[in-house]
């Protein structure tokens, strides 16, 4: 059981990888990163007076405000020699891999980090806790910029962890001072190119370094933030001046823009305990991580004392970042590394003095069952339910298909594009070359598409479908009042996910919705895994109650019938 933490690293790595797998396409807060990792690897990097930029997305589509590069730069960078040849669909996961091994990397580093300190029973909590917080795997290859600076914050993390292996008892732990340039580079460059809201995590664990160790590591605070500040503003000002065609600074525009202008309230506010009271527990998902592990562990002082330098400043970043009023889980992941650490610690103290107590023998029980329900709750269920999310990317699929199926020659078609669709997963990786004829337009302007000669012609277009057949879109609206004659067949309706159904004891479980999700990934063996787990849960754990997906009609895939 000495290396049992390596084989966790490993089973982390495979979940991440597989949630990619089973969902691998994008939703609209993602469309930046995915599209410009496209066009960077299919046009190369815009430099240039030479260069056709309006075949960039970015320049079409340039967001509320400029958004960094950096990390599409580098997973265009990182794609392997010959991924040019291979489908859309495959080259979007290669790139989406990359950033989750990355990921996976950093959650792995951080783990031996906590075996050197702590010994190798916390490390091993740690992975098992993480291994079940769906939101993390299965977010860890997605193109946000919380995830292109999480790989980063994460290792910050990792370095501020005590040098030595420690032992806790109750005369305390003892470790030396380590040197705290790494983590503050990590974390200043992670704020500087990809989040700003990072700055203020980096001041917390900045102060807490001052308090711990005084004066003496301030040259080494100066040293490691110049350096970040440097390094970070050359790259992303460099890099980012070059794509967006202009002087920028991402990072501080989105400050100025969410912040000192307030405009990030319009895509809605929350209440200021959201982070402490929906977002954190969702992110942990198993609640006895923080209703029992947690607590035992800041109880203690053997167990408090040397976490509390990583704790303490990642508690008042969520606190200070309260006070913005628009919040969103993915804006405090950077967190959550330390708070299943200081957990591993509290469940690793219960399991050690499992014999000897009746409290730690139940709450580590307790704790081992509620990790394996969180591992298969994450897996059973949220993964199939977010995986049928995606209905854009199935409706140009299954025009793809379509058009196949029922062209006589290979000529491409012109398609428009809902905004449903591009919300959903419609990329340009998924998009087929305009060198073979096709076409795609996401116009959004009401007064163009109020105009009859910017439907005619399109062959295809993909809208918002209803439960009601009847019921149409406003696209389709405007459709059928600028061309009223021209005559249009359903070639494909797709469904997405709308809630689940609570099976009572006693009503049988159908699973159509998961089989055709799992057979349509791995094949139908997959789903009669899954089949016999779940009748297996229901009957020895769950005194046969369960859930499951339901769907209803998201998108329609329309085809015009020209006259001969």
């Amino acid at each position: 059981m000495r290396y049992a933490w390596i084989g966790l690293v490993i089973l982390l790595t495979g979940l991440i990888l597989l949630h990619l797998f089973v969902a691998p396409y994008t939703k609209v807060e993602e469309s930046f990163h995915v599209q410009a990792t496209h066009d960077l690897l299919v046009y190369g990097f815009p430099f240039g007076d030479s260069v056709n930029r309006a075949q960039y997305d970015h320049v079409e589509f340039p967001g509320a405000v400029p958004r960094t590069a950096v990390g599409a730069t580098v997973l265009a960078g990182l794609m392997p020699k010959g991924v040019a040849t291979w489908s859309g669909t495959h080259q979007q996961m290669i790139a989406r891999a990359i950033l989750g091994l990355y990921n996976a990397f950093a959650l792995g580093i951080f783990a031996k980090g906590l075996r050197n300190s702590f010994g190798q029973t916390v490390a091993v909590w740690y992975l098992l806790f993480q291994c079940s917080q769906f939101h993390l795997i299965y977010y860890a290859s997605r193109p946000l910029s919380n995830m292109f600076a999480f790989g980063l914050t994460t290792l910050a993390m990792r370095y501020l962890l005590p040098d030595s292996t420690m032992s806790i008892s109750s005369s305390g732990v003892h470790s030396s001072r380590k040197g705290v340039k790494l983590p503050l580079l990590l974390l200043t460059l992670a704020g500087i190119i990809f989040r700003a809201e990072i700055a203020l995590l980096l001041a917390f664990t900045t102060l807490s370094l001052l308090v711990k160790h005084g004066k003496g590591v301030l040259p080494d605070v100066v040293g490691a933030g110049l350096v970040g500040l440097s390094g970070g503003l050359l790259s992303t000002v460099g890099i980012d001046t070059i794509f967006w065609k202009g002087l920028v600074w991402p990072e501080f525009n989105a400050f100025l823009f969410n912040v000192v202008e307030g405009q990030s309230s319009a895509w809605g506010t929350e209440p200021f305990w959201f982070y402490f009271l929906n977002a954190v527990p969702r992110l942990l998902l198993n609640p006895l991580v923080y209703l029992i592990a947690i607590p035992v562990a800041l109880r203690n002082p053997a167990l408090r004392q040397p976490i509390l330098p990583l704790l303490v400043p990642s508690v008042l970043f969520m606190a200070l970042y309260s006070a913005q009023p628009h919040k969103e889980w993915r804006f405090i992941i950077y967190v959550i590394p330390v708070l299943t650490a200081t957990a591993a610690l509290g469940a690793s103290y219960l399991w050690r003095r499992r014999h000897r107590s009746i409290f730690s023998r139940v709450a580590s029980q307790m704790l081992i069952l509620s990790t394996l329900a969180s591992f298969l709750l994450s897996n059973l269920v949220l993964l199939p339910a977010s995986a049928a999310n995606y209905p854009g990317a199935h409706a140009l699929h299954a025009l793809h298909k379509y058009h196949d199926e029922h062209s006589p020659s290979t000529v491409g078609a012109s398609v428009y594009l809902g905004n449903l669709a591009c919300q959903t997963g419609v990329t340009r990786f998924l998009q087929r070359p305009g060198a073979m004829g096709w076409v795609y337009d996401k116009t959004e302007d009401e007064d163009t598409k109020s105009r009859a000669d910017f439907w005619e012609p399109f062959d295809y277009i993909v809208v918002e479908a209803s439960v009601d057949s009847t019921v149409q879109d406003a696209d389709e609206t405007q459709l059928r009042h600028a061309l009223p004659s021209s005559h249009w067949q359903v070639a494909d309706v797709i469904e997405g996910f709308s809630g689940i159904s609570i099976l009572k004891p006693g009503v049988p479980a159908t699973g159509q919705v998961e089989q055709r999700i799992m057979s349509t990934m791995g094949g139908e063996a997959i789903y009669d895994l899954y089949a016999r787990v779940r009748d297996l849960m229901r009957k020895l754990v769950l005194r046969g109650w369960w859930v499951e997906l339901k769907m209803q009609p998201r998108i329609k895939v329309l085809k015009r019938i020209r006259d001969e």
